[in-house]
C-alpha cells in the first residue's frame, strides 16, 4: 500500500478564524446561564453557528460549531480552543475523531472514501508518528508516518495480497534494509575474469575461499568483521550460441570437490536465436543432482533491446530459453536481471515475474521487492583465494531456509544429464 492520504492544511487556522469571527461579531439568539458561571448559548452570524457552553465569552465545555449545514467541529472546548475528545469534518467530507490539545489534534482516526487512518497527527492535522491505515480494498499499512505518507519502518499488506516489510520514504516502498552478519548465507559467481587478469592466468585457491570485503559500490550495514564462509558458487559456462568459458569445467569439478553447492549460468545474447542458445548451454554445462537451478543472465541495454525489436521480442526469446532448459533438465531456471530491468521491463512480462525466481543485481542497502532467491549485493567484493574483484551474493533466507532449498534440489533428479558428465 503506497497511498498518500490528502488532507486540507487550512483546516486548523480556518476553524480558529471561524471561532474568532463568531464570538467577535455575532449576536446571541439564546442564552441560558448556569450556576458555575458558564452559559448555554446558541449563537449565529451569517453562515456560522455555535451551540454549546461558553465561559467569559469563549467556548468552554461541550459545543458544536457549524458552517452552513456542515459540522466543522463537535466536542470539548477550553478557553475558546478545542481541548479533549471531539469530531471534525473537513470540506472534503472526511470525518476526524480524536483527542485535541490546545486546538491541535494529537491522535485519533480519520475516515475518507478510500479507508481509515488511526494514529498520531502533527500540528497541521497530517498523519505523523506511528499510525495504521486500512483501505477499503483490503490493503493495510502500520508503521511510521510523516506529512501524511508512510515514511520510516513499517509493514504493509497489499490488496493482492502481498506482504511488504521494511522501510518507506514519502509513501514509496524502499524495501527491507539488510544488515550483513555471519548468520547470513553468502555466495559468489565467477567466470573467466577471475582467472585471466592483465594477460596472466591466476588459479583459484579453493581451500582458502572466504569473503573478506563487500565492496564500495554502495552503502551497507555491516555488523562485525567481514570474514564470511561461502555457501554456494555459480559458474558461467556459455554465452550466446558459441562462446565458452575455458575455465568452467575445471572450476565446476573443483567447487564440488571442495564441498560447495554449485550452479551454472548462461549469458544471454541478443544476436543469437534462443533455441540455439539453450542447446549450446545444455551441450556444454553440467546438470547434476543437487546442483542449484540453472540461471539465465539477461543484461541487454535499452538500446540493445530496441535493436532486437523491443521488450516483447526479448521476452519471447527469454521464455523460449527458460522453457527448453526446464524441459530438458527438470529444474526451473532462475532469471538474473538488474534492478533497472525490473523497474522498466519486468512489468511487461507478468507471467515471468509470477512464475520464476529472480536473482537480482541491485547494489543498494534495501532488499529488492521481487520473488527473490539471490541478491547480488556488490560487483567489487574481495574473496581470499581469488585474484581481482568478485561478485558477492546473499541468499534470501537464513540457514534453515537454505537447508530446505538444498534438500529439495537433492530430492529432484535431473531429467537429462549433460554430455560433459
Amino acid at each position: 500500500m503506497e497511498r498518500k492520504i490528502n488532507h486540507p492544511k487550512r483546516f486548523l487556522w480556518l476553524t480558529a478564524l471561524l471561532v474568532v469571527v463568531l464570538f467577535g461579531a455575532c449576536h446571541f439568539e439564546k442564552n441560558t446561564l448556569n450556576g458555575d458561571g458558564t452559559a448555554q448559548v446558541l449563537q449565529q452570524e451569517g453562515d456560522l453557528c455555535y451551540q454549546g457552553t461558553v465561559l467569559r465569552g469563549r467556548s468552554h465545555g461541550y459545543g458544536v460549531l457549524w458552517l452552513k449545514d456542515s459540522v466543522v467541529y463537535a466536542g470539548q472546548w477550553k478557553d475558546g480552543k478545542r481541548q479533549g475528545m471531539g469530531t471534525a469534518h473537513d470540506s472534503k467530507g472526511r470525518k476526524i475523531t480524536g483527542r485535541w490539545n490546545a486546538d491541535t489534534l494529537v491522535n485519533g482516526s480519520r475516515e475518507d472514501a478510500t479507508g481509515v487512518y488511526v494514529g498520531s497527527f502533527n500540528s497541521k492535522m497530517m498523519a505523523s508518528g506511528h499510525g495504521e491505515y486500512t483501505g477499503n480494498d483490503g490493503s493495510h499499512y502500520e508503521g511510521h508516518w510523516e506529512n501524511d505518507a508512510p515514511t520510516g519502518k513499517g509493514f504493509a499488506l497489499t490488496a493482492q495480497p502481498k506482504v511488504k516489510v521494511g522501510e518507506w520514504k514519502a509513501g514509496q516502498y524502499l524495501g527491507e534494509r539488510l544488515t550483513y552478519t555471519t548468520e547470513r548465507i553468502y555466495g559468489i559467481d565467477i567466470s573467466k575474469y577471475q582467472h585471466a587478469i592483465n594477460k596472466r592466468v591466476h588459479p583459484i585457491k579453493w581451500n582458502q575461499l572466504r569473503i573478506t570485503h563487500l565492496g564500495t559500490a554502495s552503502r551497507k550495514a555491516i555488523h562485525g568483521q567481514v570474514n564470511y564462509p561461502i555457501s554456494f558458487i555459480y559458474i558461467k559456462s556459455t554465452e550466446g550460441k558459441s562462446l565458452l568459458n575455458p575455465f568452467y569445467k575445471a572450476d565446476y569439478k573443483q567447487a564440488r570437490a571442495h564441498g560447495f553447492s554449485v550452479g551454472t549460468y548462461h549469458f544471454f545474447s541478443i544476436y543469437s536465436p534462443a533455441e540455439a542458445q539453450a542447446a549450446h548451454f545444455l551441450r556444454h554445462s553440467y546438470i547434476s543432482q543437487g546442483d542449484f537451478p540453472p540461471v539465465l543472465d539477461v543484461e541487454p541495454s535499452p538500446q540493445q533491446i530496441a535493436k532486437m525489436g523491443g521488450a516483447e521480442v526479448l521476452f519471447k526469446a527469454v521464455r523460449t530459453w527458460l522453457t527448453i532448459v526446464e524441459q530438458r533438465t527438470g529444474k526451473r531456471p532462475i532469471l538474473y536481471i538488474s534492478q533497472q530491468f525490473v523497474n522498466r521491463y519486468l512489468p511487461l512480462a507478468p507471467d515471468i515475474k509470477r512464475d520464476y525466481d529472480i536473482w537480482i543485481a541491485r547494489y543498494g542497502e534495501y532488499k529488492p521487492d521481487v520473488h527473490l532467491v539471490y541478491w547480488q549485493l556488490c560487483p567489487d567484493g574481495s574473496v581470499q583465494g581469488i585474484q581481482g574483484e568478485v561478485d558477492i551474493n546473499v541468499f534470501n533466507g537464513y540457514k534453515e531456509v537454505f537447508d530446505e532449498f538444498k534438500a529439495k534440489l537433492i530430492e529432484k533428479k535431473p531429467i537429462v544429464r549433460s554430455k560433459l558428465l
